[in-house]
């Protein structure tokens, strides 16, 4: 199986020589890396030209106008030519048993449609702070999973065939394209949690997901919740309607507060035993 890893630019060129080395050091061999630069306006685009050189494993692309994760996500997906597809920011590192294990799981297990693994939150020279610990196995086949608290996070790959009949990534998304993602591909089958660190997460200033872009991420995240409300054709959550149009994303993580709540949890674990034991 070969595997697609992509990669969306936007002004990480000075990073992209850790993410380059960590591809290059996969003890998983069959892959090829799509990376489409969201017009930088820093030196980006020469800095990854000179790291990738004429390696015909890595193809590079430009987009006309800067469009947004959203977009340039999608379009790196399209652009793909791989069996298996995953995420990888250009400031960020994978383990080398990242590829490996994601693909035997889904050689072996051909209901599964997407796995992940656990990340870890490092400084800007890659020193890890935290581990992702909330990271675990979810139920499948749940309308009501929306990934809150969240639990599914990279190291994320998917069926890039299975993906391709879904309505796929919605472009209009800024940031949280990836919980998008996660909604639909957990809707048309299982997903599987590899219980290693594959992802280092780097955070410096700059970053996507630093606190000057937190309330914009809180409201994209709601609104993909409310969409996968849509598709799942959910009338209410726990007794309590859900809004005909999303205005206000309080109102959505509102609805979903009792899933951090003890007897949903408790509940949860059930579920979890009872699909270990009988698939």
């Amino acid at each position: 199986m070969k595997f697609s890893i992509l990669i969306a630019n936007y002004n990480n060129g000075k990073f992209f020589k850790d993410c380059y080395d960590s591809i290059i050091s996969q003890e998983y061999k069959d892959w090829e890396v799509v990376i489409i630069d969201d017009r930088s306006t820093d030196d980006s685009v020469e800095i990854i030209n000179k790291i990738i050189g004429t390696d015909p494993r890595f193809k590079l692309y430009e987009n006309d106008a800067n469009y947004g994760v959203g977009v340039t996500k999608s379009e790196l997906i399209e652009r793909s030519t791989g069996d298996i597809c995953g995420y990888l920011d250009p400031d960020d590192v994978i383990k080398p048993k990242a590829l490996k294990s994601a693909v035997e799981v889904l050689e072996k297990k051909k209901d599964v449609v997407l796995t992940y693994s656990r990340l870890a939150k490092c400084d800007e020279n890659l020193n890890i702070l935290k581990e992702f610990k909330s990271a675990m196995q979810v139920p499948n086949g749940q309308k009501y999973f929306f990934n809150f608290p969240i639990q599914i996070a990279p190291f994320v790959s998917f069926r890039r065939d299975v993906y391709m009949k879904t309505s796929k990534i919605n472009p209009e998304l800024k940031i949280a394209e990836d919980q998008d993602l996660y909604y639909k591909m957990y809707e048309v089958g299982k997903v599987e949690f590899i219980n290693q660190t594959d992802y280092l997460y780097r955070a410096h200033i700059g970053g996507i997901s630093q606190n000057h872009n937190k309330q914009k991420s809180y409201a994209y995240y709601a609104q993909a919740i409310w969409e996968a409300m849509q598709r799942r054709n959910l009338k209410e959550i726990h007794g309590r309607p859900i809004p005909p149009s999303y205005c206000d994303p309080q109102e959505i993580f509102d609805l979903l507060e009792y899933q951090n709540k003890m007897p949903f949890r408790i509940k949860k674990q059930i579920t979890l035993r009872l699909q270990k034991l009988f698939g």
